[in-house]
């Protein structure tokens, strides 16, 4: 806010925030689909696909109502409901992520969600301009774009699976750090600009379609190590673009629709994940979590707004309470995600007793039955403590920079990571 352009004093570039920030969302996403299986997703296929296209309808349907009373019609609400309903990638990952909620359940159902509202938000960036311009072609751009995002998924989970553990083994085999750091951004960056420049798709789906090929290959450890730093200096970046947006002016002014925006953000998204959820039969410990973390908005939002005041749909008093409602919401939502965690967590000890608690410290069959040590190198004198581990019952788990070494290893049935 302070160093935007509705502030005093010094004004920093607002496009090369922006596009620093997108550089943030690549890596972040990227840094998600490493981590994130294809079985996962489809794991939870059904209530992140059910969920999402009824919070939509449901944010839709309250924003129609509510800007309809300032004066704009239904179909100005609904566009504008629709472009609140897309929660910000970046927010919903980093809550997440800091909650240590990213690989567990919880997390796979809200970024399954996600995942749902961006393809929905692609389609609905390339079918506005048709179903509004004269003698728009809708059903030839809907079959086109969903064409193109099938053409986008085989490619990167069919071509990528083969091509990119060819690539990043080669670089693996020079020795050198900087080049595999240099190949993982380059794959990233490049098949996130691919997927929107080739297929139509959003530069975060490619990333994040991208990392889930990465992570399924032997260099998935060493790409995440690689790229986390950089990842958390970019997606910082967003929080500033965002924060150069508001107009402290407009709120005199439009600060009605702005709660009006706020009420759908951070009441209504809420309640229609947590209804999803319940008629999925999902316990409450998973439902108010998903439902907390998607109460913001973010990047999409900011684009479907823009291209409604683009094509007349809307005009600037949208973006005027846009603005500030994403910003309470974004920095509202790590402190709502926690409450809500702690809520579920006394609901479920007041349901279950002690017995959640129970359930959640138990080990799992064959995780903890044996002693593991891990072996840092598989040199002359890694291989020797592994012989001796082994002769002692003991597991030995080795982190090897040498990829050769690495498969050699997997081979043989030892429990091998590649990475420094």
């Amino acid at each position: 806010i302070i160093v935007g352009p509705h502030s005093p004093g010094f004004v920093a570039d607002a496009s090369t925030a922006a596009q620093c920030a997108e550089i943030g969302v690549i890596l972040l996403m990227f840094g998600v689909g490493l981590h994130f299986h294809l079985k996962d997703l489809l794991a939870v296929g059904a209530i992140a696909t059910g969920g999402a296209v009824a919070q939509i309808s449901l944010a839709t349907v309250a924003s129609m109502g509510l800007l309809h009373l300032f004066g704009f019609s239904f179909f100005s609400g609904a566009v504008y409901g629709m472009a609140i309903a897309v929660a910000s990638t970046v927010v919903l990952t980093r809550v997440l992520a800091d909650n240590h909620d990213l690989h567990n359940p919880t997390g796979h159902v809200a970024l399954g969600w996600l995942v749902v509202e961006d393809i929905f938000t692609i389609l609905l960036l390339v079918l506005l301009p048709s179903v509004l311009s004269p003698g728009g072609e809708f059903w030839s751009a809907l079959g086109m774009t969903l064409l193109k995002l099938g053409a986008l998924t085989v490619f990167t989970l069919v071509a990528g699976q083969k091509l990119i553990p060819i690539f990043l083994g080669y670089v693996a085999r020079t020795g050198t750090r900087d080049l595999f750091t240099l190949a993982v951004l380059a794959l990233a960056l490049g098949i996130a600009v691919a997927a929107a420049e080739f297929f139509g798709a959003s530069m975060a789906l490619g990333a994040f379609l991208a990392g889930m090929v990465v992570g399924q290959s032997e260099f998935s450890a060493r790409a995440a190590a690689e790229a986390l730093p950089l990842r958390d200096a970019f997606a910082v970046l967003f929080f500033v673009s965002v924060g150069m947006l508001f107009d402290p002016a407009s709120l005199a002014q439009d600060w009605p629709l702005m709660l009006a925006t706020l009420f759908v953000i951070m009441v209504v998204k809420p309640l229609g994940a947590l209804l999803m959820t319940s008629l999925f039969r999902k316990p409450a410990k998973l439902g108010l979590p998903v439902a907390a973390s998607l109460a913001q908005v973010g990047e999409f939002s900011f684009i479907l707004a823009g291209l409604g005041i683009s094509l007349g749909i809307f005009d600037q008093r949208v973006n005027n309470a846009l603005i500030p409602a994403a910003i309470i919401s974004i920095t509202l939502n790590p402190m709502l995600y926690r409450k809500a965690k702690e809520l579920a967590q006394r609901w479920e000890k007041g349901t279950h007793g002690d017995q959640a608690a129970h359930d959640a410290c138990m080990v799992v069959p064959g995780e903890g039955s044996r002693a593991r040590v891990v072996v840092v190198g598989y040199g002359p004198v890694g291989r020797s403590c592994c012989s001796i581990l082994q002769h002692s019952s003991v597991q030995p788990v080795v982190v090897e920079m040498n990829i050769d070494t690495v498969r050699q290893l997997r081979g043989d049935g030892l429990p091998v990571v590649h990475g420094d």
